[in-house]
């Protein structure tokens, strides 16, 4: 049987066309607007509260609109958002070093390896220089020089410093910020928060997203919320691979429940591996720890030359290391983008030995009290896990998923291909292409909730109110009816199986097959294994308790079942992609010297999945290029 279908190609309708300059001042005088009395009348839903949800959440209802807002948290700031950690990308050029708009547009495209559209790209770079001065003046305490100018870092994919940051807890302070707006406007009554709430399902009316059903997660209750439009802020779905960086909770039920209803579904293979994690210690982890990318500043990255040298680090003289991101790519150094520092990690070590990120020439340079100032609590982090002084004993570290670039499909105004859902921060597929650069999740979230979404979605909600809807609409009882259903059917299993241990082997299944090395074989070996993994699931799991109360059982399988359906996707999208480019790495298709070899004539497209409950169907969209021409990507 085949494994897809081609359908029609689709594109960007909303894109402008022009000079790339002023593409996006274009969009927004052309979007139609709501003048401010009527705002009053347009509802929107928000669903997440990390960056992005929680700055399109806060804005939205300064702009003046009925907005209701969704976590799973108990707390919109517990959002995984606080978890970033090395800063947030800006082209401001404080530092004089050659940056610009186009630089950092230049710099994206080429990071993605050329699997971004150009038009998202340069809006984001665009963007950038507003996202900052936001965040001052909502008092994130940025890091400054002694002057008291703002400070910046350099991240991989760059040669210049346009990292803004705060220590390594850039995402905390930023959340907080978006967090202090969106309770302003809690505390005005124009937002109405629902914490402790998880969205089930999306519900389609005539066409269009109307609403959401949830389920608190305190009471089990569902019920249903109506809005003219719906805007899904919801995250990555890295732990379809069981360990990730991610929050234990991050999941893609509200995508993949939005990809059910007919929202496309782009590149789910495109998923980011990041080199400086700590290892795994054993069977009991449920998740990873992520040490930032900006720790490659001042560390160095280096394996023994002897793969059998047994001896500890400290022991190992300068001569018999390897410097290997120095030798492989001396113009970039420690800091190549992550899929590059990745694959060259996983070539050279393997997951027992782990690679080593020292801080001895940092330390002997700068001096500790510098070294603390920067990395402070992420080296007291390190510690705390590892029970290992980093600023005597270099870190140990090694790749592990991280983003993904994948996710539903949206036009340049953030719309998928349901009108009425809207879909911003790393739940879409937009802004990196097939590999994100450092620090630009934090980028893409706030552009993507203060500026983006807010200038466009008036275009939209120019034709609403729409139709009032009730829990009596068949469209509506019919959603809510197939919720309550799934959550008996989980219940009603009573196998002999935890929730973790399909998890668990999924996610090996995944990582073995589809991580970052990926080959026909493997592919079609879990293409065989997922189904028959999902039917055992459905067969065996055990999910004690009722769905009347607090279950987090209840939850996770949930969140586990509509996992075992994306990781199918994923390897078929991982399949079709006879190429290798950025995140998704083909063995067939490599270089001699191991790096990846992209196929610009057969797969420069956005592959965007339409769900049909049996083969799904692929529709294209083109990529053209014109200001930044695809190239072999070399960071020699």
């Amino acid at each position: 049987m085949p494994l897809y279908t081609e359908g029609h190609p689709i594109s960007d309708r909303r894109a402008p066309d022009g000079p790339i300059e002023t593409r996006w001042d274009r969009r927004r005088f052309s979007a139609r607007l709501v003048n401010p009395a009527n705002r009053r009348n347009r509802s929107v839903i928000v669903v997440g509260t990390g960056l992005a949800g929680g700055s399109a959440a806060a804005t939205l209802g300064e702009l003046g609109y009925r907005v209701t807002s969704f976590c799973y948290q108990d707390s919109p700031r517990r959002a995984h958002s606080i978890a970033a950690q090395g800063g947030i990308n800006a082209a401001k050029n404080y530092r004089n070093d050659g940056d610009s708009v186009h630089r950092l547009f230049h710099d994206t495209v080429k990071g993605g390896d050329f699997r971004a559209r150009e038009s998202n790209v340069h809006r984001l770079a665009q963007v950038s220089v507003e996202i900052i001065d936001q965040c001052v003046a909502q008092g994130v305490p940025f890091a400054r020089e002694y002057g008291g100018l703002l400070d910046t870092r350099s991240f991989g994919g760059a040669q210049v410093s346009r990292t803004f940051y705060a220590r390594g807890q850039t995402g905390q302070q930023l959340l907080l910020g978006a967090y202090q707006a969106l309770e302003r406007q809690v505390a005005a009554g124009r937002v109405e928060v629902h914490p402790r709430t998880e969205m089930l399902d999306l519900l389609v009316v005539d066409g269009r997203a109307r609403g959401v059903v949830v389920r608190d997660l305190v009471t089990g209750a569902v019920s249903t919320h109506f809005a003219d439009a719906v805007v899904l802020a919801t995250g990555g779905y890295g732990n379809v691979f069981h360990l990730s960086t991610n929050a234990k909770g991050c999941n893609t039920t509200a995508i993949w429940r939005a990809h059910r209803r007919g929202a496309l579904f782009a590149n789910p293979c495109f998923t980011q591996i990041h080199p400086t994690c700590i290892p795994i210690s054993g069977d009991h982890q449920s998740k990873l720890t992520l040490m930032s990318e900006s720790l490659r500043n001042d560390g160095r990255v280096w394996v023994p030359k002897d793969p059998q040298d047994s001896r500890t680090p400290n022991d190992i003289p300068d001569g018999e290391r390897d410097y290997f991101l120095e030798r492989l790519y001396p113009a970039f150094g420690n800091l190549v983008p992550r899929d590059i520092a990745s694959r060259a990690a996983k070539n050279i070590s393997d997951e027992k030995r782990g690679v080593y990120l020292d801080f001895a020439d940092a330390i002997a340079r700068l001096g500790v009290r510098a070294v603390e100032e920067r990395y402070g609590n992420l080296f007291e982090m390190y510690q705390r896990i590892t029970g290992e002084d980093p600023y005597r004993v270099p870190m140990r570290i090694y790749p592990a998923v991280h983003y993904t670039m994948g996710g539903l499909w949206v036009d340049y105004d953030l719309q998928s291909t349901i009108p009425g859902l809207f879909v911003i921060g790393e739940a879409n597929f937009s802004d990196h292409g097939a590999n994100r650069l450092g620090a630009s999740a934090l980028m893409q979230g706030l552009a993507d909730g203060y500026f983006v979404l807010p200038g466009v979605i008036g275009d939209y909600l120019a034709d609403a109110p729409f139709e009032p809807l009730t829990e009596d609409h068949p469209a509506v009882a019919d959603t809510t009816s197939e919720v309550r259903g799934r959550v008996k059917a989980l219940l009603a299993v009573d196998g002999d199986r935890t929730v973790e241990s399909f998890h668990r082997e999924l996610g090996r299944l995944m990582w073995d097959e589809c991580g970052m090395e990926r080959d026909e074989a493997g592919l079609r070996k879990a293409l065989e294994r997922i189904p028959e993994l999902r039917e055992e699931f459905w067969r065996r799991v055990k999910v004690p308790g009722t769905g009347e109360r607090l279950n987090q059982e209840l939850e996770k399988a949930g969140r586990v079942a509509d996992f075992f359906e994306l990781a199918e996707l994923m390897c078929v999208d991982a399949l079709h992609r006879e190429e290798s480019c950025g995140g998704h790495f083909r063995s067939e298709s490599q270089t001699g010297g191991g790096e990846a070899r992209r196929d610009d004539a057969r797969f420069s497209y956005v592959a965007a999945w339409e769900f049909t409950g049996a083969e799904p169907v692929l529709h294209k969209e083109e990529l053209v290029f014109e200001h930044v021409k695809p190239s072999t990507r070399s960071y020699a």
